[in-house]
């Protein structure tokens, strides 16, 4: 065990200074950087971060910063495929070229408060303060070397939370491993998978059994058949009644509702 833990903390300190590397890099020298905030890595310099934050994001799955770092590197060919998915959808299209945001600055939670209930925006405003969370939390992406695909991966971070609101899911641990199977299979994100694997050793014997029997089926029918959640503009429609947009992707209800917490892994 004792080597495990110093093989670990090894790895958490080449993070880190690899990290400060690729800061004092970027801070010296713009050139070659695609976009804002873009940290420019080798091969090898991939596999290091995506080591080193995926020991971080085991030890403590909290580490949302840890988990953004594994999703970037690891994750190119599923944003490839998730990029020509949205390219061959009329609204996903639109989305990759007009690059709207979900960000508190551009929501207008006015009007959002004052939508009908069981709207999207009305329930998704709902879900953020019964759960006492914010899109604002979401890490801005540094180490996708393709700025298109680093908006597809910062897209799918703000659409998260729209994805608990679909689904009806709190961020509990339970409701967050039903969200991250349903993404595994929708997105095909090793970040997603290895959540969706391991996320489930967290559970109590109880909360398993309700994963195992019926909410982990229902996330992962829902993630394979449901249409790319990715392709959905949400912001023109958050007028719209839920569970009409839920029958419009093929996303069925959950099959019983989950207490929020505000307590959130990622």
């Amino acid at each position: 065990m004792c080597s495990v833990l110093s093989r670990a903390r090894r790895w958490a300190f080449a993070f880190h200074v690899l990290t400060r590397q690729q800061h004092t890099a970027w801070e010296s020298d713009h050139h070659g950087r695609l976009y804002t905030g873009h940290i420019q890595t080798s091969p090898v310099q991939k596999a290091l971060l995506a080591v080193g934050s995926g020991i971080a994001a085991l030890q403590n799955p909290y580490r949302h910063d840890m988990v953004a770092v594994l999703g970037e590197t690891t994750g190119h060919l599923a944003l490839v495929k998730l990029r020509n998915r949205m390219r061959n959808n009329p609204e996903g299209y639109t989305i990759l070229i007009e690059r709207p945001r979900i960000q508190l600055s551009t929501l207008d939670l006015s009007w959002m408060s004052a939508l009908p209930d069981g709207s999207l925006g009305r329930e998704y405003l709902c879900f953020l303060e019964k759960n006492k969370v914010t899109p604002d939390t979401r890490a801005n992406v540094k180490f996708v070397d393709d700025e298109e695909l680093a908006y597809v991966m910062q897209r799918y971070r703000e659409v998260h939370d729209l994805l608990h609101t679909l689904l009806g899911m709190p961020t509990n641990m339970l409701g967050e491993v039903a969200v991250k199977m349903f993404e595994a299979a929708q997105t095909g994100l090793p970040m997603c998978i290895l959540g969706a694997i391991l996320g489930p050793l967290r559970l109590s014997t109880s909360r398993l059994q309700k994963l195992t029997t019926s909410l982990g089926p229902w996330a992962l029918h829902s993630g394979i058949h449901s249409r790319c959640v990715l392709s959905v503009f949400y912001e023109r429609r958050w007028e719209q009644n839920l569970e009409d947009l839920r029958e419009e992707l093929n996303i069925e209800p959950p099959p019983f509702t989950l207490p929020a917490n505000s307590k959130r892994p990622s």
